[in-house]
């Protein structure tokens, strides 16, 4: 698997790891009816790198890094995740994580910080916190999930 700097040509691509998450809208606080025009320019927004992971030509899933706020916050790191469905438990999600942890650090930033991690994502609470994360807030019944209905959000820390 290699990780690069995603591409225009890999929109199509990218668009099926990213649509059925954000169809299913139980990790992500996004519009459930986002199309494929404005997740591309989510993603690829100026503010932030995106990387995909790669395999035999197949994307299996991508990340973006950004600074979580400008200014006097820039020092901080911010991403997000998405992984192929099929491509779940192969470790691709603790490799992004690994990477955009590299990357930051070779960027100058001196933390990370998730800010927006549903409570009931077990897969994600767990892959963070395997990697040194930290839940260091929480926001009781900070995201409507589609099935369980309000559950927590909670912030995630971890210095680089």
């Amino acid at each position: 698997m290699q990780i690069r700097a995603v591409t225009p040509a890999d929109r199509p691509q990218l668009w099926t790891i990213l649509e059925p998450v954000i169809r299913a809208g139980e990790t992500w606080a996004l519009d459930r009816g986002m199309n494929e025009e404005a997740a591309w320019a989510y993603w690829t927004a100026s503010d932030r790198q995106a990387f995909v992971a790669e395999e035999d030509g197949r994307l299996l899933g991508a990340y973006f890094l950004r600074a979580n706020y400008p200014g006097g916050g820039a020092h901080i790191a911010n991403t997000g995740y998405m992984v192929a469905q099929d491509a779940g438990g192969r470790g691709v999600g603790r490799s992004l994580c690994r990477h955009s942890m590299e990357t930051a650090k070779a960027q100058g930033f001196r933390a990370m910080q998730f800010n927006f991690v549903v409570s009931t994502n077990a897969p994600a609470m767990h892959l963070w916190q395997s990697l040194g994360f930290e839940i260091i807030g929480r926001v009781p019944g900070g995201f409507r999930h589609p099935t369980l209905g309000d559950v927590d959000s909670v912030m995630m820390f971890r210095e680089l």
